[in-house]
């Protein structure tokens, strides 16, 4: 009742005001008008009150209505280059849910990792984390929790009732945790990483392209030292005694053995899937310092019009043409599964960049940043960490995807405003709106593991708060040391590349 009477009455009212009595820029009333839809849209992507789908889609008719931004110029925003990497990476993660091959993989890893109580443990987290580069974290999550289970269930022979909640309670962290920081590594692994992409390239087009390599290169050390941190305080809190083995070893291997002999379908599609990412982290050049790894999409005549959503599609149209031996007729994938797509993740994606498109058109991106401004004195590694830590929180409680959305265009702003490489800013920002670990609302995968009736709101919340409080840290050091040298950020300059062209 109250997030209705928040969501229906204080909100729309609020945003009415903006609008019609807060003449915030005088002569400029299109910066009034975005931060009033603006508002709107952030107070019901929030409350929830409408599909979080629906809400991104009100840019559509606000924007033209208002004079903030061309109905043709707002409607292009939602069909880009990004979405269809989006769209293409998910098609090949939906033809490996469909062939079981990501089953496969997880259970090969955790085979591979040993089967001591940690390496159990490690064998669930590097499973979980590489699953989630490629596939939904959500779809990652749903495919780990019933493993879990099943090993535990062996586990059941020889470990007390409370050593095995206890270690459950362990595995099924592990798996909630491992998905959120596996999906940070690539682009595509989760939304926010996306929305980054274009949103950097909207509010400032002449920016370096933010490459599916680039990322990964940036990404990576960052995923796996978090993952060494969350293995060693989930073994130190929940490592049991008295542990068989031989009896874990047992139930991995026996859940590998239910998937029976790899499948002709399997085997093309982890063809396919390698290429996938072998192609995407070499298109374009990678930039080490001064020594610079020239990308394959210069050995084509016109290198520039290819891009990672380029090869997306084209390693989808594949599944779609290669036929399966299996039946007669059929193929790799069909329409069917495709349907599977999370249209509503693709809406939101667009309204979020509309919404950066008004925020640079209409010049509420620099008129917030020169109200915010008087942070500059304080120290650059101090609003890295500020930032790190406001989205880390507020992520707790709203849609990381949403707020992330949000929160770049008045970063890219405040950037131009204090004179400084926007991306010292946006990174943060994007990476820690992925390091909820503390409620079950947080992130999906938390929420799917908290629905196991296995963990309690405390004992996530225990875990999750430290390590919400070393992923700002991280993310912080991360972006001032690695990502300066990996993006070639000068972090005392304001790049040429960083101006806001208004009409």
């Amino acid at each position: 009742m109250i997030k209705r009477l928040i969501g229906f009455g204080v909100i729309p009212i609020a945003s009415l005001y903006l609008a019609f009595f807060a003449d915030l820029a005088p002569g400029r009333p299109e910066i009034a008008y975005t931060l009033a839809i603006a508002v709107l849209m952030a107070g019901w992507w929030i409350t929830e009150i409408i599909p979080l789908a629906i809400t991104a889609l009100l840019p559509v008719v606000l924007f033209p209505v208002f004079g903030v931004m061309d109905g043709k110029a707002v409607s292009s925003a939602y069909f880009n280059h990004v979405i269809f990497l989006f769209i293409g990476g998910f098609i090949m993660a939906l033809a490996m849910q469909k062939w079981d091959l990501h089953r496969r993989i997880a259970l090969k890893i955790m085979m591979v990792t040993g089967s001591s109580p940690k390496q159990v443990l490690l064998g669930f987290m590097l499973s979980t984390a590489f699953l989630s580069m490629w596939i939904s974290n959500t779809a990652t999550a749903m495919m780990m929790v019933p493993i879990v289970m099943s090993v535990t269930k062996k586990l059941a022979d020889f470990l007390d009732t409370a050593t095995l909640k206890r270690y459950s309670v362990g595995l099924l962290l592990a798996v909630a945790y491992s998905a959120s920081v596996g999906g940070i590594a690539t682009l595509v692994g989760t939304p926010p990483n996306l929305s980054f992409a274009r949103i950097l390239q909207i509010m400032f087009p002449t920016a370096p392209e933010i490459s599916f390599g680039s990322w990964f290169l940036f990404a990576l050390p960052v995923s796996l030292i978090m993952l060494g941190f969350i293995w060693l305080l989930l073994t130190s809190i929940y490592q049991p005694k008295g542990f068989d083995a031989m009896k874990a070893n047992e139930a991995i291997r026996s859940e590998y053995k239910r998937l029976g002999k790899k499948t002709q379908e399997e085997k093309i599609i982890l063809v396919l899937f390698t290429s996938l990412a072998l192609l995407w982290l070499t298109r374009a050049n990678l930039g080490f310092g001064s020594f610079t790894i020239p990308g394959w999409s210069n050995l084509l005549p016109f290198p520039d019009y290819l891009n990672d959503g380029t090869v997306a599609i084209a390693i989808a149209v594949l599944l779609f043409l290669i036929p399966s031996s299996e039946s007669k007729g059929k193929r790799l994938m069909d329409w069917e599964t495709a349907s599977g797509l999370p249209w509503n993740i693709v809406l939101l994606f667009g309204g979020g960049f509309a919404l950066a498109g008004a925020f640079k058109s209409s010049g509420l991106s620099l008129w917030i940043g020169e109200l915010i401004s008087e942070t500059h004195g304080m120290p650059i590694l101090v609003i890295i960490a500020i930032i790190a830590f406001s989205m880390t929180f507020l992520t707790e409680l709203t849609s990381n995807t949403a707020t992330t959305e949000m929160a770049l265009p008045i970063l890219a702003g405040l950037a131009v405003s204090m004179e400084i490489n926007p991306l010292l800013l946006m990174l943060p920002a994007t990476m820690s709106a992925s390091m909820a670990f503390m409620l079950p609302v947080a992130t999906p995968p938390n929420a799917i593991v908290f629905g196991s009736n296995q963990i309690t709101v405390t004992q996530m919340a225990g875990t999750g708060l430290l390590l919400n409080l070393v992923g700002v840290v991280i993310v912080t050091l991360s972006t001032y040391f690695w990502g300066a040298w990996v993006f070639d950020i000068d972090v005392t300059l304001l790049p040429h590349w960083a101006t806001f062209s208004t009409h």
